[in-house]
This record gives structure tokens, C-alpha cells and sequence, in this order.
């Protein structure tokens, strides 16, 4: 018995997010019937992170076991062949049994993109949120500033949120904007059900002037998700990448194109 890896990217439009469900057509469910098919046996795969409906990936991991015997090159080939066009396995490697693609994990990011222009776009209505109305780049990044650090995010998770507790780390909220595309970088061990677009949907109000960067502060302080801004819509929302021990030597995915 062997264990892979895999890096697995996805155009989240047309799925019930991640997880297996029911009757819902799921990431999960396509890449589970499609490695099942290739390693012709029955497989459990286990991935670093859930995502939503709407929701994209560029870097997904997940591992399995398995006893069937093939070259990376043969899985990468044989997998993309049995995936439906918006999923894609862009490398896979095999790994030790200690490796865990949900709890090896130590860090996470994520990117949220905002069309941020008069006009709306055919080519990205799945891909960033426009939003119309100008945004202060900079009275967002000095917004996000107070959010960085260990605290209690109660005011931006889910109400449905499984997370046993609402105190997480926050390494960096990095805001840039080239042309009229905003990307909203943030990076932490792990996160709450919605906290990046919860996140997202203080910091606009804050970017339109409706609200001082100071209010970030004053949400995050009250633990009450009442106080908080929107949800921000999905499909601005990017799992961008998952950081492991240097050891496993895992590729790393650039998100730069994706904005750009």
C-alpha cells in the first residue's frame, strides 16, 4: 500500500463545492470516481481544505492510498483523461504514510479577487467580484492590518461553521490592485467556514468610505457575526496554496496569473 499526493486545480463555477454530497455534482465526488478508475480499486481521498460552491482552486492537495502501482507521469495522464474539463491534476508524488494532506498542512492561503470598475466583464463574472463603485486600496490595507494576529474571529465565521473553536492566526492580509483588479491576499495555519469572504465583506465598505478602517477593528472585537459586514460572493475567492514541511519537497503554484 502506497500513499500519493496530489496538487489539483479547479474552476469551482459549476460545482456543490468540495465535498461529496448526495445528488449535488462535487469536486470530491469527479476526482474521487476518477483516481477510483485509474487505480482500478475503491479509494478514500482526504484534502487540505474544503471550499464552497463557486468557489476556485489552484493548488488543492489531497492524498490517498492505494495499492496500485504507477509513475507520477501515469497518474497525472491517466487522472486528467478521466476528469471532466474544470478539474485538473497539475502534479502528483508519492509520499510517506505520515503524510497528511489535511494535518501535515501549516499554512494556507487564499485569494480574493475584486473587478473593481464602472462596467461589468463576460470574461470574469465567474472570477472576481465586480464591484462598481471606487475602492481605497489603501484604507483597505490599513483596515486588514487589524485583523493580523492570533484573536477571536467569531464576527466573521458561519453561522453552519464546524471549527471547534473561533480563535485562529492571521499571518498576513496583503491588498494589491493592478488596473482595475484588486487581489486580497491572506495567509494562516488554517480558517473558520467563511471567514476570507467574510473578511472581504468589511474591508469594501471600508474601501468605498462608508465605514473608517477603524471599524474592521471594532467588528472583529465584538464576536458577533451581526456586526459584520456581507458575505462577499463566491466566485472572487481562490484556495491558492498549502505550505508543508520542506521535506516533501511539494511543487509550488504560482497565483499571479490568475490576476494578471
Amino acid at each position: 500500500m502506497g500513499r500519493i499526493a496530489l496538487g489539483v486545480e479547479y474552476d469551482g463555477t459549476r460545482f456543490s463545492g468540495w465535498q461529496i454530497q448526495a445528488s449535488d455534482r462535487t469536486v470530491q465526488s469527479c476526482l474521487t470516481d476518477a483516481i477510483s478508475s485509474v487505480a482500478n480499486e475503491p479509494i478514500k481521498l482526504v484534502a487540505a481544505g474544503r471550499t464552497d460552491s463557486g468557489v476556485h482552486a489552484l493548488q488543492q492537495v489531497v492524498h490517498f492510498d492505494t495499492t496500485a502501482v504507477r509513475d507520477e507521469r501515469s497518474w497525472i495522464l491517466g487522472l486528467n483523461t478521466n476528469l471532466p474539463s474544470d478539474i485538473n491534476v497539475i502534479w502528483a508524488r508519492e509520499v510517506d504514510e505520515h503524510f497528511s494532506a489535511r494535518f501535515t498542512a501549516f499554512r494556507r492561503s487564499y485569494r480574493y479577487l475584486i473587478l473593481n470598475r464602472v462596467s461589468r466583464s463576460a470574461i470574469h463574472a465567474h472570477r472576481a467580484w465586480w464591484y462598481f463603485r471606487q475602492l481605497d486600496v489603501k484604507a483597505m490595507q490599513d483596515a486588514a492590518q487589524l485583523l493580523v494576529g492570533h484573536h477571536d474571529f467569531s464576527a466573521f465565521r458561519a453561522k453552519d461553521c464546524q471549527a471547534k473553536s473561533p480563535i485562529k492566526t492571521i499571518e498576513s492580509i496583503t491588498i494589491t490592485k493592478q488596473g482595475d483588479m484588486i487581489a486580497i491576499d491572506v495567509v494562516a495555519p488554517s480558517f473558520l467556514h467563511h471567514m476570507v469572504r467574510n473578511i472581504v465583506g468589511v474591508l469594501v465598505p471600508i474601501g468605498e468610505g462608508k465605514a473608517k478602517p477603524s471599524w474592521a477593528k471594532t467588528v472583529l472585537e465584538s464576536r458577533n457575526r451581526g456586526k459584520g459586514g456581507i458575505t462577499a460572493p463566491p466566485q472572487g475567492l481562490y484556495f491558492v496554496h498549502v505550505t508543508y514541511p520542506e521535506h516533501y519537497a511539494l511543487p509550488v503554484v504560482s497565483p499571479f496569473p490568475v490576476v494578471w
